[in-house]
């Protein structure tokens, strides 16, 4: 059955960098044909933000205005694997970061709305000095 594991989270001081990975499995190779995105959920808040989507190739890709310049999606299909580089972080990034995947709507709706298909538990991400 299809599976989105992240890793990469932890707690980070304000200026400092993390990198985080999305694995997925049990997809078919219809993999390849899905957008993907990350989205995390702010503590005390319900609700989740998109922070980042890309379509199919590493050229088609929307971030939020609170990550632009800041923040890099990428994907490589041969590993099945979804990265966010995330640098110059602030406290108010902190949060569940989660990625998620589907191919029903545009990369902008998928991120705005939320929606998608399929989604990881998430890794927590905390920037504090």
């Amino acid at each position: 059955q299809p599976q989105l594991v992240e890793s990469g989270g932890g707690l980070v001081q304000p200026g400092g960098s993390l990198r985080l990975s999305c694995v997925a499995s049990g997809f078919t190779s219809d993999y390849v044909k899905l957008n993907i995105g990350w989205f995390r959920q702010a503590p005390g808040n319900a609700a989740r933000e998109g922070v980042s989507c890309m379509g199919v190739s590493n050229i088609n890709t929307y971030y939020a205005d609170s990550v632009k310049g800041r923040f890099t999606i990428s994907r490589d299909n041969t590993k099945k694997t979804v990265y966010l580089q995330m640098n110059s972080l602030k406290p108010e990034d902190s949060g569940i970061y989660s990625c998620a995947a589907g191919s029903s709507v545009t990369i902008q709706t998928m991120c705005r709305t939320p929606i998608a298909g399929y989604w990881g538990q998430g890794t927590q991400v905390t920037v504090s000095s």
